[in-house]
């Protein structure tokens, strides 16, 4: 199966737009439904649960704040006004780098775990209904090459 991309034309193919549209309403609507889900059951944006996600998953709880930032997709203001609110509700604290003094860890406290810990279950029951639970194991296997294809494409374009 050929990979080239087609010369370009003024318009997008039925095809083409259903493919696109397809994707863009799906994240939305994926993303609005698991914010909504998190934010009624432990008072928690998805984006802060990423946030969580990440620095759990981080070798001692710590990252530096430009790492995750680029981590969870966000710009590094965004990352900061963030983990300031999650800091005032006591799920992070902000470290300092020895090795660079700009530099700051965001690391995740032990009240931030539990609340990662209790969101999780949450967070996967919706991944599961609202997303995996729409797809047969080999529609699975099939998506997620199709993802690392594109991202492949993605990230050798930077």
């Amino acid at each position: 199966m050929s990979t080239a991309v087609r010369p370009r034309q003024p318009y997008l193919s039925q095809a083409e737009v259903g493919a696109w549209r397809g994707l863009l309403r799906a994240h939305s609507l994926l993303v609005k439904a698991l914010d909504s889900e998190l934010e009624k059951s432990h008072g928690l944006a998805l984006s802060s649960f990423e946030v969580l996600v990440r620095l759990g998953q981080a070798d001692g709880g710590r990252m530096r704040m430009c790492d995750l930032a680029d981590s969870v997709l966000l710009s590094r203001s965004g990352l900061t006004r963030m983990v300031d609110r999650l800091a005032r509700d006591g799920l992070v604290v902000r470290g300092i780098c020895e090795h660079d003094a700009r530099g700051a860890f965001a690391v995740i406290t032990q009240a931030g775990q539990a609340v990662l810990g209790a969101a999780r279950e949450a967070y996967l029951g919706g991944v599961r209904r609202h997303f995996l639970g729409s797809f047969t194991a080999p529609e699975l296997a099939t998506l997620g090459g199709f993802w690392d294809r594109l991202l492949e494409n993605l990230t050798r374009s930077d």
